[in-house]
């Protein structure tokens, strides 16, 4: 078992650095044509805000959940967030979570801990928990516990496709109530690193605070938090859709060679002309939804040889 520390709880001033609008106002005139997507009220679609799937003493985590309406069981789609492991919000994932739902899918937005409050693995903890909870809800949710996504966007997708690569991995399971397993069937990666320590990768103060020290300082926690070197023949299907910024593709190679050796599914979509986060705004955003449910679509419909 990991050795976790948990942090005491306590009011933590939340980071509000890296919002939708901050990433609007920062790419707007390199990009002058983008817009944020809006939110959209689906017929078909029920949602759910801030459930609690998990308490530490007095401090709650929460999801928000996009179900589909169609009474038969669906995937569902476990979404996390971006910010550099110490910002963002649940909510910048809520236009991407309605579309998707809309398709036949449940989402399930997720608030976690951030890095001025616990640092790594807790949030991972907090993840596969969500996961967990998610799952023994699953006749309240209508959906298939054996078809199970994890996206994640940025930092966010690190942690996504790390979780992913650690399916029922006991050194990464959190003590918990629930005897459920956390295992996923498919890894959606939007712009997030592989490798922390890489050619491409370029070390930075946040990952740093995240991680308890420098790559220098904590070698051992810098490759075990890469989901690279967890990549094998357990790993799902994975999609990755990138920026034009290379650091954000650091591993992204080395996971699909890994992969194709065990003749596991992978598809790759660029956007060589777009900002970090090409998911927050169009034109990006529509293909970014469509090129996500129709890899769910083929994932989960059909096995891949």
């Amino acid at each position: 078992m990991f050795s976790s520390s948990v942090f005491a709880f306590q009011t933590i001033q939340k980071d509000t650095s890296y919002t939708v609008n901050s990433s609007y106002k920062k790419y707007k005139k390199h990009f002058p044509n983008i817009e944020i997507p809006k939110p959209q009220c689906y017929e078909n679609v029920n949602e759910i805000y801030d459930e609690v799937y998990k308490q530490i003493d007095e401090r709650k985590l929460h999801l928000d959940a996009f179900v589909n309406t169609d009474s038969l069981l669906k995937p569902a789609v476990v979404m996390v967030h971006g910010g550099g492991w110490k910002s963002g919000d649940k909510l910048h994932m809520k236009p991407m979570a309605q579309f998707i739902a809309s398709k036949g899918y449940a989402c399930f937005a997720l608030e976690y801990r951030l890095s001025d409050e616990a640092q790594y693995p807790e949030g991972i903890y907090d993840i596969k928990e969500a996961i967990q909870y998610i799952k023994s809800n699953a006749t309240r949710f209508r959906i298939d516990t054996t078809k199970v996504a994890i996206l994640g966007t940025s930092s966010g997708a690190q942690m996504a496709t790390l979780v992913g690569a650690t399916n029922n991995n006991s050194n990464f399971e959190a003590e918990t109530d629930y005897s459920t397993s956390t295992s996923v069937q498919a890894i959606v990666n939007l712009d997030g690193v592989i490798a922390f320590v890489h050619p491409k990768s370029s070390e930075g103060k946040m990952a740093a605070w995240w991680l308890g020290g420098t790559s220098k300082e904590k070698p051992e926690i810098w490759k075990q938090a890469s989901a690279l070197t967890h990549i094998d023949e357990n790993t799902p299907p994975t999609l990755f859709i990138s920026s034009q910024y290379e650091r954000f593709q650091a591993g992204r190679e080395e996971m699909i060679e890994i992969m194709n050796k065990h003749n596991i599914y992978s598809q790759v979509e660029n956007f060589p002309e777009s900002p970090h986060t090409f998911w927050l705004f169009n034109p990006w955003y529509k293909d970014t939804v469509n090129y996500i449910t129709t890899f769910l679509d083929k994932t989960f419909k059909k096995k891949h040889k």
